[in-house]
Parts: structure tokens; sequence; C-alpha cells
């Protein structure tokens, strides 16, 4: 079995990043920042949703499948620095050059890491390898690479399920709920700012950990339909994910397990 990483980051405002560009008097706390800067978008777009470069990587959740193991980990704040964290991302996939898959990749968590990594001069050979590198199998990369929309080593399921017409995607936490998986528990993507300044980080790690798993489990479904798995496998992966979550002695799996019922996701 080739290495699968699942991933999903959760991002804040940059806050230096916005003092600096509006050149903002050092007496504004955070909130004033922000609140200026979600001012200004919502002049100029409509929405308060900030420009990927001024998306702060706070936490990167991750699941890794590979032959021997299931295992889900976050690089997150307090621990890592952004630049540290995302650094650490691109290490594993130097490490494994594992299959990537997740919800809306494309279009939002790598654009993201894109920009903030090269701000902290992250350094990311294998992923950008577009068949010019070192690597022995570096050839193949020219004709499937993590960069090509339309290639396999980066999956974005929502884009591929949606035939990459945006007025097709579907949430992820609405798609989970109806294959009777857990969905979104506790927190969404617009609370993480609100729970950032209240000091609740590892409240948003643990979301973003169920949101990453949630995302495997709807890969396993997308296994299943493309005929990359019969359904007894795809049974056998999920009662196996579902071991191995119950192993987790952290309070949100045990949630997350309450809020998956034994049969629903095999229907």
């Amino acid at each position: 079995m080739a290495a699968t990483l699942v991933f999903d980051i959760e991002t804040i405002p940059d806050i230096d990043g916005i003092r600096r560009l509006h050149d903002l008097p050092a007496e504004l706390s955070p909130e004033e920042v922000a609140e200026f800067a979600f001012q200004q978008r919502r002049a100029s777009s409509g929405t308060d949703f900030l420009p990927h470069h001024l998306q702060k990587v706070v936490t990167i959740s991750c699941v890794l499948r590979d032959v021997n193991s299931f295992r889900v980990f976050s690089l997150s704040e307090p621990e890592c620095t952004e630049g540290a964290l995302i650094q650490r991302f691109f290490d594993g996939v130097e490490k494994f050059t594992p299959q990537i898959v997740s919800w809306n990749g494309g279009g939002f968590d790598l654009p993201v890491l894109h920009y903030r990594g090269m701000l902290h001069g992250v350094v990311a050979a294998r992923y950008w390898d577009m068949g010019e590198g070192d690597y022995h199998d570096s050839r193949d990369f020219k004709w499937n690479n993590y960069i090509s929309r339309y290639h396999a080593r980066h999956l974005d399921l929502m884009d591929l399920l949606a035939l990459y017409q945006p007025r097709a995607n579907a949430p992820l936490d609405e798609l989970a709920k109806l294959m009777g998986f857990p969905g979104k528990l506790g927190m969404d993507g617009s609370a993480v700012w609100k729970g950032y300044c209240e000091g609740r980080i590892d409240e948003i790690r643990d979301y973003c950990e169920t949101d990453v798993v949630n995302t495997y489990l709807v890969f396993l479904r997308f296994q299943l339909m493309r005929g990359a798995m019969d359904k007894p496998a795809y049974e056998t992966e999920v009662r196996f994910v579902r071991d191995q979550l119950s192993r987790l002695e952290a309070p949100h799996w045990g949630r997350f397990l309450a809020a998956w019922p034994e049969s629903a996701s095999n229907e």
C-alpha cells in the first residue's frame, strides 16, 4: 500500500502582516487589526474572507495511512512556529512521497501553504517536482505530480467530485453526515479566529483533526465508488479506522465515535 496523507489546515488573520501592509499604529489590538482587515475586505469583495497570503497557518492536521499504520497527528501552535509547521508538513512529503488528499486543498489549503511557506523560506523540492528534479523517479513526475490539477498525487476530493465546477461543490460536513460519518463537531472554520483570541488552540487542533478523519472516511467511500476497493475491503478499512480511533485517549475522539453509529457508514 502506497502512503496516503490526508491533510487540513486552520488559519487566522496575519496580524503582523496586516499591520505592515497598512502601516497601522502599534497600539491597535490584534482584534482591532483583524476587524480593520475584515472591513477592508467587505468593502472590496462583500466578504470577510481574507486573501490567501494573509491567512496565517496555526494548525495542520493529518491522517497518514500506510501499509503498517494509521496515524492522526497535528502540527500546531504553540509547539511550532508557522514556518516550522509548514516545513515539517513538506518534510513529510519529502520523506514518504505520499498521495496527498484534501477537501478544497487546491482552492485554499495548498495556495495558503505556498504563500506562507515562501514568506518563511520553506524548502519543498519534492512537492514542487514536475519532472526535472534529482530523484530517481523524477521523470514520472512530469506525468503525475502534486501541482497539476488533473494529476493524482494530490487529490482534491471536493474539486474532483464536483467535476471542477464551483457551482457543484458540496460542504464536507454535510456530505460526511449524509454518508453516516460524524461531520463537524463543536466548531467550524468561521469560529477559529474567535477561538484563537480566547486561547482555545487545543480546541482548534481537535476540530481540525476530526475534520481530516472525516475527509479520510469520505475518501474511502470514493475509493469504493471508483473501484479501487471492493465492499469487503472498504468495510474492513472503516472498521480499522474506528478501532484505531477507539485506542486514542483524547476526549474529542470519544465524542467523534459517539456521533458515529457503527452501522451507519456501511449502508
